[in-house]
């Protein structure tokens, strides 16, 4: 029988809604700080939802040059940025590596959908003139930021796109530790992007009644858990990984942040959008990861929820994590950073992947902001840090994602020994 390998994790990138890098990112954090405001991307009156966590004070162009960002999508451009910045972070000289041997495991749940819009737009404004960009299916295709990725450091080994909605990204990092365990790369890139404040895009969310509305006031919108929440609040940005076989980062003296030691995926085959109301997917897919992590329940010290804010979802994942962890488990703190971040759809795994790595790193677990009053449905014995980050020491830490469709995504990892 093969002996699988270990895989860790030896480089972050992040831009976020809350900071264009992981230190900014982290800090803003732990201090609870919103992202969500009016959108300005276009003119929001005429929805229903007039507010979204974007991006602040980045321009592509101070990272990016002026053909790449001609020639790509922001998503594709918000990958480019936060894969550059986790190579960094890692130290990793590709150049000194065969190029067979590392390779791209990307997300992204809606791909380009700026490009369709604009190309469609132009499209019936000019009288159907079939004019469009020669980079209009380019730009437009989910599978273009793993090949930029590749095609920026040289990697030349595995490289494609998972789609799994907002389990998208926990889909791409279950892949990249399995690619690693099998000895079928020595590195990975792996994470998720996503661009999806447009018109279309949330006009659509808006038509599902999905997102919350609190348009006097955004940066309350996400208050996962509430009695009074009403949706959740949409974001935009990406989150790199670079996953490592241990010997690999062991024999080149890297930084390990932590194990990526379990993950796991399984589907709910209830409802295009709405999750099972007892959470069986969600449950089965934290006790095959953990499984898959030779671990048990008693050994998690955090689990970033998924809670989107939704009046369903929420409590579904809560059901779950209670038939798994028990109705008071003391050692278990519980925090949803979507409060802060927004959703960022095919990315949010991704970024709640480095939030749950560095709660490990730093002893400290983020806070869920804005609940302030939590809904009487959710057992009083769930540990659920609400206003104020907390110290503490986490040994393993859980991330939860779930998708329209029915898709679960469990990703944990571990301190290093």
């Amino acid at each position: 029988m093969q002996t699988l390998k270990r895989a860790v994790i030896t480089g972050l990138g992040a831009l976020t809604p809350i900071g264009n890098n992981v230190a900014d990112f982290w800090n803003n954090l732990v201090a609870g700080k919103s992202g969500a405001a009016r959108i300005t991307k276009f003119n929001p009156d005429p929805f229903r939802t007039q507010f979204a966590c974007e991006l602040k004070d980045f321009n592509p162009a101070s990272v990016l040059d002026r053909n790449d960002i001609r020639k790509t999508d922001p998503f594709t451009q918000y990958a480019l940025v936060a894969a550059q910045q986790a190579v960094t972070d890692s130290g990793l000289d590709f150049s000194k590596m065969d190029p067979f041997d590392s390779g791209v495991i990307w997300g992204s749940g809606q791909g380009g959908m700026l490009t369709f819009e604009e190309q469609v737009k132009e499209y019936t404004v000019g009288n159907y003139v079939p004019r469009f960009n020669p980079y209009f299916v380019p730009k437009l295709i989910a599978n273009m930021a793993s090949g930029m990725i590749s095609i920026r450091f040289g990697l030349m080994g595995i490289n494609y796109t998972t789609v799994s909605a907002c389990a998208t990204s926990n889909t791409a990092i279950m892949d990249a530790l399995n690619y690693i365990r099998l000895g079928k790369a020595k590195v990975i890139i792996t994470g998720g992007s996503e661009a999806p404040i447009t018109e279309a895009s949330v006009g659509g969310f808006c038509a599902m009644k999905a997102m919350s509305t609190r348009n006097d006031d955004p940066a309350t919108g996400s208050r996962p858990f509430d009695t009074d929440r009403d949706g959740f609040v949409m974001g935009e940005g990406a989150a790199a990984l670079v996953v490592e076989e241990y010997e690999h980062a062991v024999a080149r003296g890297a930084h390990i942040y932590a194990e990526l030691v379990g993950a796991a995926m399984t589907a709910d085959a209830y409802h295009m959008t709405a999750t099972h109301p007892e959470g069986k997917g969600a449950l089965q897919g934290m006790k095959i990861a953990l499984k898959d992590a030779d671990l048990q329940a008693a050994d998690v010290d955090y689990l970033n929820a998924h809670a989107t804010s939704t009046p369903v979802g929420d409590l579904s994942e809560l059901a779950a994590i209670r038939s798994l962890f028990g109705d008071a488990p003391a050692h278990l703190s519980i925090s949803a950073t979507k409060s802060m971040t927004g959703h960022l759809l095919g990315a949010a795994g991704a970024i709640e992947a480095i939030a749950s790595i560095l709660s490990i790193k730093n002893g400290i677990i983020p806070p869920t902001i804005n609940t302030t009053q939590l809904d009487p449905a959710i057992p009083a014995g769930l540990q659920i840090v609400l206003k104020d980050a907390i110290h503490k020491k986490v040994r393993v830490a859980m991330s939860n994602t779930f998708g329209f469709g029915g898709h679960n995504g469990i990703v944990v990892f571990k301190e290093m020994n």
